[in-house]
């Protein structure tokens, strides 16, 4: 079995289960790279990103460069001579980076590409209703999540799950995944086909952008199953809002209800159980 050495790039918890996965492998992570540390709290104490938790614990080098074009970074990246880069939950690289392993560079994107391309997949999935999405470890082109699939698996949404459970389930699945996908690049057996094959004349592609703050509205002239998906699928981040009563409630669960007793945007409740919103 070949062993490879690898530069991993990720930055939040999502990232931390495939960082542990191939640390653990027959594969050897030469370097971290990562965002750089963030004053937080009153004391302005330094955050680490939680990639680079996990990195220190196993003593592996980290970077964190301001500019991934910068030449010194590049010149470091270089330096470790590493035969892939595996990319999760980091930042858009530019060729120079994506480009330099002899083996490419791979990333785990959190949808069935090409479905849901983009910055927020897991929760516009929920938003928008959907049954059934997954985790897919493609090779990084030019164009952000359009490089030929390497491997996929499917995953069902519960009618009740929200986006923090689904996260918590995709980022374990998807590191195995993504181990495997190492493994056959190491193996020279990955096979990966181009986006295009997966794409037939009557799929509706759905994309997922970044969540701006007025994404997060609660319309409630849309049916009360509408108004369910976008409150889970914002649940427990960054949490959908409402107002009520000259002030603005974020919503993290509700369900719907059936009665017919309100009208379009009438608000009931007895003061101590429930809130209840009328919706179309």
């Amino acid at each position: 079995m070949n062993s490879l050495k690898i530069v991993f790039m990720g930055t939040p918890a999502f990232a931390v289960p495939s960082l542990q996965c191939l640390a653990d492998s027959r594969h050897q992570v030469v370097a971290v790279v990562t965002a750089p540390d963030q004053e937080a709290g009153r004391g302005l104490h330094m955050k680490l990103s939680e990639v680079k938790k996990a990195a220190l614990e196993r003593n592996i080098p980290v970077l964190q460069p301001l500019k991934l074009k910068d030449p010194e970074f590049i010149s470091i990246l270089q330096s470790f001579q590493a035969d892939l880069f595996v990319v999760v939950a980091f930042r858009m690289l530019p060729e120079v980076v994506w480009n330099m392993p002899p083996n490419g560079t791979i990333n785990l994107h959190a949808s069935l590409l090409p479905q849901y391309r983009g910055a927020a997949p897991i929760n516009r999935a929920i938003m928008n209703g959907e049954k059934e999405t997954g985790v897919t470890i493609f090779f990084l082109q030019h164009e952000i999540d359009t490089g030929q699939i390497i491997r996929q698996q499917k995953m069902l949404i519960g009618d009740d799950e929200n986006a923090g459970q689904l996260h918590d389930r995709m980022m374990l699945d998807g590191a195995q995944l993504l181990l495997e996908s190492v493994n056959a690049i190491a193996d020279g057996t990955v096979s990966a086909i181009d986006q295009s094959e997966l794409v037939v004349s009557t799929t509706t592609l759905h994309h997922a952008p970044k969540i701006f703050r007025e994404d997060m509205e609660i319309d409630f002239s849309v049916n009360c199953h509408a108004v369910h998906n976008h409150v889970r699928g914002l649940s427990p981040y960054p949490g959908a809002w409402t107002n009520f009563e000259g002030k603005l409630f974020k919503i993290f669960e509700g369900k719907p209800h059936h009665d017919g007793a309100n009208h379009v945007g009438e608000i009931e409740s007895d003061g101590k159980n429930y809130l209840r919103f009328g919706c179309s």
